[in-house]
């Protein structure tokens, strides 16, 4: 959601840094954008509507500051109170122009704290619920900023990361978060505090994740971390070894066309080191320290929202074939609200590529007050989901920069079917089966680089596919997951309207939908429900739809029933075809959206990482 970062810096040209650091949390989702800088006790405030390049140019063509500067804070805002303006951007300040601050989350009693304050007298100039946090702290001031957020906070609920500073103390920030992320970073001479590690990766490498209510005094170069006042333990610094260049688009057009090309090096990076000579069996470090509770497991759980709840569904679909074990899954945003049986047996998996979800995160404090074993597989490091976990598996990945996933449902898939294949190890329940899945997972990249050199035949087909309104997706089995994720993945970046079913379900209503302007996109690969698959096809033409059919290399009698054909490399075992068919999906989704001419990255009204429910 939105982007929040703050400089203490000896940097000569402070708003360049922090519109550089804007720039690199564009993906997260955003309408407008703002800098304020302390300057000599004086304010530098720009904002603006739109991409951060507006910002840029507003700052471009004004009268920039003249004093020394070191402090400034920044923001991109998703609007949540209030409509996206100018006005209503941050950063906002209090009624006395000497407190400012950026904030990254919603205030729930804000209506309450603002009747209250202007009853005090307190005059607002904006809609938005971060205007409270101002005055709040505003007047609670004496000249001790600290004292004063801390006091401000008492009475906020709701989530929050906030970056603040007083015209009063020039050389002072202080930060505090309360379930919207947060991280300190520690340069060579400068201390960076952002909501995401990719505004400051290209400053520094060594990071601070900050825990809830954990509150940063930055002052005179210096660094606290305390709690309710008092000072907490020093804290170890960690490491970030992304490249910076993974968050470069490297000479592709966009973010997205380059992460999808990424995924055979994704999958080699996901299973590096984790499948045993022979391909005997699997290793997780990370699962190793609880290996003796998961042994007792008679019941998954995966939970995910989005794109991840899909591969969940998938993952489900994993653990009952290897295992014949009770799996389910559950969209985070609803297992709260669900009386569903867990216990101690009960092995939770959530999925986060962000590891922030905050829907995600709320049914993760769930299941753990219920009693489950809980593990995550994310693919940040240090974020609050790997943190919170019992214990967890890593991505390895990357980062992945446009707002639709890709490349980590590829991976949260393999790494999910990999778990499967984990609990089967401890439960002695393997089978020659594991085995040649294994080996076959290890073939993944190189049929998937073989489908990504044949792109052009993909592009071509969107081409004449991109300008419909509606699209259908039907798949069977294991492809239903999928064909739900293809759906998705077009209505997002295209604004296509998609419907994603199962090949099942097209009699019972979805049908009704079919005529020459609702295209299908069928996922028929040549297995033990192809058949079937071309029934629904059948019928589908019978009512002049249109059908674009991925299916495997063998599978070319499919040509006298379709319109297209997408042709796939076949993999030797069934639960791995639906990557290899996801990912054509994924190539034809993102050409039918850069054929649109849209904002292929940052799709409108969406956010990479939903950090607030």
């Amino acid at each position: 959601m939105c982007g929040i970062v703050g400089f203490y810096s000896p940097e000569s040209d402070l708003s360049s840094e922090l519109i550089l650091s804007l720039k690199k949390l564009e993906y997260r989702g955003y309408d407008s954008s703002g800098i304020a800088i302390l300057t000599g006790g004086e304010i530098y405030c720009k904002k603006a509507v739109g991409k951060v390049v507006e910002l840029e140019n507003v700052v471009k063509s004004s009268k920039a500051y003249s004093k020394p500067a070191k402090l400034g804070i920044a923001h991109t805002r998703w609007a949540t109170h209030g409509l996206p303006t100018e006005q209503n951007a941050h950063p906002h300040h209090s009624f006395d122009g000497k407190i400012w601050l950026v904030h990254n989350g919603i205030i729930e009693n804000y209506r309450q704290l603002k009747e209250e304050l202007e009853k005090e007298g307190v005059q607002f100039y904006s809609q938005t619920d971060t205007e409270i946090i101002a005055n709040l702290i505003a007047v609670n001031y004496s000249g001790d900023l600290k004292h004063a957020v801390l006091e401000a906070l008492k009475r906020v609920i709701g989530a929050y990361a906030i970056l603040v500073f007083s015209s009063d103390e020039p050389d002072r920030m202080v930060a505090i978060k309360n379930g919207s992320p947060l991280i300190l970073g520690i340069g060579d001479g400068e201390l960076i505090l952002a909501s995401d590690v990719s505004a400051l990766i290209h400053k520094t490498r060594e990071v601070i994740y900050l825990e809830n209510n954990e509150l940063v005094d930055v002052f005179q170069g210096r660094y606290e971390i305390s709690i309710d006042d008092k000072l907490s333990q020093i804290k170890k610094t960690e490491y970030i070894d992304w490249q910076e260049s993974a968050a470069n688009k490297n000479g592709y057009k966009h973010f997205l066309i380059k992460e999808i090309m990424e995924q055979p090096k994704v999958i080699e990076d996901s299973i590096r080191g984790r499948i045993l000579d022979n391909n005997m069996g699997v290793k997780f470090g990370g699962l190793d320290q609880i290996k003796d509770s998961l042994q007792a497991v008679d019941k998954v759980l995966i939970i995910g929202i989005g794109t991840s709840y899909y591969a969940a569904k998938l993952g489900q679909m994993y653990f009952e074939e290897l295992l014949g074990i009770e799996a389910s899954c559950e969209l985070s945003s609803e297992f709260r609200y669900k009386n569903t049986k867990i216990d101690s047996k009960t092995w939770v998996i959530v999925l986060s590529q962000s590891g922030e979800t905050a829907d995600t995160i709320a049914a993760l404090e769930e299941a753990k007050s219920r009693g489950a074993i809980v593990t995550g597989i994310v693919n940040t490091v240090g974020s609050s989901i790997s943190r919170l976990t019992d214990a967890g598996v890593y991505n390895h990945i990357g980062p992945e920069i446009s707002v639709a996933s890709t490349k980590a449902f590829t991976s949260q898939v393999v790494l999910l079917l990999m778990h499967a294949i984990y609990l089967a190890n401890i439960k002695d329940l393997k089978t020659s089966d594991t085995n040649k899945i294994l080996a076959d997972i290890a073939k993944l990249p190189e049929q998937i680089q073989s489908l990504l050199n044949n792109n052009e035949k993909i592009e071509s087909i969107a081409k004449k596919y991109y300008n419909y309104r509606d699209f259908m997706y039907i798949g069977r089995r294991f492809n239903y997951p999928v064909a739900l994720e293809g759906a998705l993945k077009l209505k997002e970046i295209s604004y296509i309207h998609a419907e994603g079913l199962s090949g099942g379900e097209l009699k019972h209503g979805f049908i009704a939908l079919i005529d020459k302007d609702f295209p299908t996109l069928a996922l028929a690969p040549k297995d033990s429900g192809f058949e079937k698959m071309v029934s629904n096809i059948e019928e589908i033409k019978a009512r002049s739809g249109p059908v674009v059919a991925i299916t495997t290399e063998d599978g070319t009698e499919i040509e006298k029933v379709v319109d297209d054909v997408i042709y796939v490399p076949k993999s030797d075992s069934t639960v791995l075809q639906p990557i290899i068919n996801n990912i054509a999906q994924q190539l034809f989704a993102y050409y039918c959206a850069d054929l649109k001419g849209g904002d292929v990255d940052k799709p409108r009204n969406l956010a990479k990482s939903v950090t607030v429910e």
